[in-house]
Order: C-alpha cells, then sequence, then structure tokens
C-alpha cells in the first residue's frame, strides 16, 4: 500500500521555536515539513523567502517541500535547491514557460512539483504530467492559513488521480492542500490523494501536532485501508 504521507505547513508555526517545532513534528509521525513561499504578488500575502528557507534547511529533521507561490519562479529554484528540500512545487499559473521551469528543478536535483489553483483546470498539466513527481491540488485560495476546504477539490483530486492511473505514473505523488482536517482527509484520500497538506488545523489541535496526525490516520485508516494500491 502507499502511504498516505501528512506534511505540516510551516506557516501556522511558531517561528520563535522553530527547531523545537521540527523535533516536535517528526514526534508526531509527520513525513514531510510543507514551506509556503509566498511573495505578496502572486497571491495577497508575504510569508518568508529564501534566507529563511536556507536557516531553515539547516536544522530540518523530516525532508522539506518547497511550495513557490511567486511569480516567476524559474528565477528563483536554484535558490531553494537546498539540502533538506526534496520537493520544489511551482504553480502552473505563475509559469510562462511551465515545461522549462520543471526542467530547471529536475536538472537542479529536486522533485518537480505543480500546484493549480482551486479554478485552474487539470488539463493545464496535462503535457508536464511524465515529467513532474508531486502535482498539488490547491483545495483553498492561496495566500491565508485557516481556510475552509472547497468542496468542488474532491472531484478535481479524482480527475488528477485518472489522469497519473492512466498513463501508469504511479509514484507521482497527489497531494492536497487547504483546509485538511480529521473530517476532509477520509474525502481527498478516497478521491486521491497520498499527502496531506494541513497548517492551522495541525498547530491548533488540543494536544498539538501528536493528536493531530492521530486524528487524520484514524480517520483515513477506515478509507480503504488507510491508503492507496
Amino acid at each position: 500500500m502507499k502511504k498516505v504521507l501528512i506534511a505540516p505547513s510551516l506557516m501556522s508555526a511558531d517561528f520563535a521555536s522553530l527547531k523545537d517545532t521540527f523535533d516536535e513534528l517528526k514526534k508526531a509521525g509527520c513525513d514531510y515539513v510543507h514551506l509556503d513561499v509566498m511573495d505578496g504578488a502572486f497571491v495577497p500575502n508575504i510569508t518568508f523567502g529564501q534566507m529563511v528557507v536556507r536557516n531553515v534547511a539547516r536544522f530540518a529533521t523530516l525532508p522539506l517541500d518547497a511550495h513557490l507561490m511567486i511569480e516567476e519562479p524559474g528565477r528563483y529554484v536554484a535558490d531553494f535547491a537546498l539540502p533538506g528540500v526534496r520537493i520544489i512545487c511551482v504553480h502552473v499559473e505563475a509559469c510562462r514557460h511551465l515545461d522549462r521551469v520543471v526542467q530547471q528543478i529536475a536538472e537542479a536535483g529536486k522533485v518537480p512539483g505543480v500546484a493549480l489553483n482551486p479554478a485552474t483546470p487539470v488539463s493545464s498539466i496535462e503535457w508536464v504530467l511524465d515529467r513532474v513527481g508531486f502535482v498539488l491540488v490547491m483545495s483553498v485560495n492561496p495566500g491565508f492559513g485557516g481556510q475552509e476546504f472547497i468542496g468542488y477539490s474532491v472531484g478535481k483530486i479524482e480527475a488528477v488521480r485518472r489522469m497519473l492511473d492512466a498513463r501508469g505514473l504511479k509514484d507521482v505523488i497527489l497531494g492536497v492542500d487547504g483546509g485538511v482536517n480529521e473530517r476532509v482527509a477520509p474525502q481527498v484520500v478516497n478521491a486521491g490523494a497520498d499527502f496531506l497538506v494541513t497548517g492551522s488545523y495541525l498547530f491548533n489541535v488540543r494536544g498539538g501536532p501528536a493528536e493531530a496526525v492521530k486524528r487524520i490516520r484514524r480517520a483515513i485508516g477506515k478509507t480503504r485501508a488507510g491508503g492507496r494500491t
């Protein structure tokens, strides 16, 4: 069975104690840490950039996926291709030459990922699907944490899963980002997601990340044996 991976969004963490946070997330059973890089142009918010990611990568005890919600991400691939960063994910909507950027990421030795905003059709990734290792379906409009899950994202995840299965791309990770909690997790896993980004929920649950991970794993354990074949 393909394990469902859980990736806390660092945007929701306490930046005053990040090293301790990483230790806590690892003990909680998380698989990745998700880095929401926002520039205030592609999305209406600013989080952090290359310098913060570089410092985080020095003490990260879990693999990182860098989600570049920025304009012209191809200009900055080399800046985020750091030790500890395993996936670099760019938005279809931000790339004038998507195939070129995907190639840049692969040449930098990282797993290329593509992200789709809620209203972006899945057909936009059809021609690069064989070149990526990660697809991220946004289930909220990117920019801010704590938003409600957009219901039609379930159908979108199903559509991407069908595309992957039709091409035999079993190793491509299919992620979902936005509004994921113990109630939403079973829906998206049933739809085909195997990488769950969760931020506000995971850090705000009483009992902390360990309790949140436990609840999510318990919930998805009741769906299709908790994973995909």
